[in-house]
């Protein structure tokens, strides 16, 4: 018989999101509002999922190449 393992993903608030990056929130809410960092919506409020937080930052200490027109 398979066992079943669900991967529990951590979900951060805008506060610990905000701890988490060593940045304020008004740089979150900023973000958020510019559609800069991924995050979805739970009723009112505002939700981070860590891994894709830590590939988002990982992304941009890289630089992603940009395309000239």
């Amino acid at each position: 018989m398979k066992s079943r393992h669900t991967a529990m993903t951590r979900v951060l608030t805008v506060g610990e999101v905000a701890n988490y990056l060593h940045v304020s929130r008004s740089t979150i809410r900023r973000l958020l509002m510019r559609n800069q960092i991924p995050a979805f919506r739970v009723g009112a409020d505002w939700r981070f999922d860590v891994e894709q937080i830590d590939r988002w930052r990982f992304e941009r200490q890289i630089g992603t190449p940009r395309h000239r027109n």
